[in-house]
């Protein structure tokens, strides 16, 4: 009864009376960011309560699709695409510039079927984005998640980059205008893809990435974990001409796209200092850099003024390089 009341939306009983006479039901969708009702089992009434982020207007949002292709060895790879204008899921003669967008992790994560404040604000901004759940993501079975195990550098980034070229082919993306943008193994994978495929990407923006695969095992706080060296040992291993070779920072002189660094100065899972070996070594291949470092960050900036000017200064950055040409 209540998925026909909230058709299209995730449905969950988050709690209830001891008798079950009234339950608290949280409804969200990709549009939704989360709204909570006070449902009564006997009158099957439900009275609206509060909706999370109640200034966000759920008609003004872009629906977030899934989407599925098959990876060059084979593998079936899933994901979500997001369109601007009319979001319809349709190819037409407008490709739209689009932003891929590859999730941190990189295992024991994956991207949802969810209200997604980045993909919406970019999705406003007249931007398609395209998220991919490659190889070595959670929720596919282990045997699809150990299938990127000490495979970051090569098989993880030639999914996205398929994916990428999948929705050029279809044409929801126009081929001169793609950006890639992510945060931590996300911007691992930024950097990374614009390696492989630098004539792919026009533009590529880290955000607290990790550009040298060698300074995991030394700096960070993964190594002072419990059981942190060894999944660094099974995740990327230690393999020194392996580790150098899936090193972007080692690789700047194949790129091409325009890059933007983010970085916090306080970042113990991903020190500035790969951010910072990923900048000297582009400016001292000739390429221009665009840098934002928040000193009193981490692993993510995340007080409101600080984000306000982080996102302001992605959407400028993504206009310089990528915007529709009028």
């Amino acid at each position: 009864m209540l998925e026909k009341a909230f058709a299209g939306q995730n449905i969950s009983i988050t709690s209830r009376t001891r008798d079950g006479s009234l339950m608290l039901i949280k409804v969200d969708s990709d549009i939704n960011p989360g709204e909570y009702y006070l449902f009564n089992t006997h009158s099957k009434k439900a009275d609206f309560l509060w909706a999370n982020n109640s200034w966000i207007d759920p008609r003004q949002m872009h629906s977030m699709r899934p989407v599925e292709i098959t990876a060059g060895d084979g593998l079936t790879l899933k994901g979500y695409l997001t369109l601007p204008g009319d979001n319809t899921l349709t190819a037409n003669s407008t490709a739209h510039p689009l932003v891929v967008l590859p999730h941190g992790g990189p295992h024991f994560v994956r991207d949802f079927w969810k209200y997604n404040p980045e993909v919406q604000l970019l999705a406003n901004s007249g931007y398609a984005v395209l998220q991919v759940n490659f190889r070595g993501s959670s929720g596919y079975g282990k045997v699809f998640e150990k299938k990127g195990y000490r495979h970051w550098g090569d098989d993880m980034i030639r999914d996205i980059i398929d994916m990428t070229n999948w929705a050029i082919e279809q044409g929801y993306a126009s081929q001169d205008r793609v950006c890639i943008y992510g945060a931590s193994y996300g911007a691992y994978a930024a950097l990374m893809a614009s390696v492989r495929a630098p004539d792919l990407y026009q533009c590529a923006i880290g955000y607290v990435g990790l550009y040298n695969l060698e300074y995991m095992h030394e700096k960070g706080d993964i190594p002072d974990f419990w059981g942190g060296s060894g999944f660094l040992d099974k995740v990327i291993g230690r393999d020194k001409t392996r580790l150098q070779e899936f090193s972007p920072v080692n690789h700047v002189e194949k790129i091409k796209a325009a890059v933007m660094l983010i970085h916090g100065n306080n970042d113990r899972r991903v020190p500035i200092i790969h951010a910072k070996k990923m900048r000297d070594a582009l400016k001292k291949s000739g390429k221009d850099v665009t840098w934002l470092s928040y000193g009193n960050s981490g692993h993510g900036v995340w007080d409101v003024k600080n984000r306000t000017q982080l996102y302001r200064s992605i959407l400028r950055f993504l206009e310089k390089h990528i915007a529709t040409k009028t």
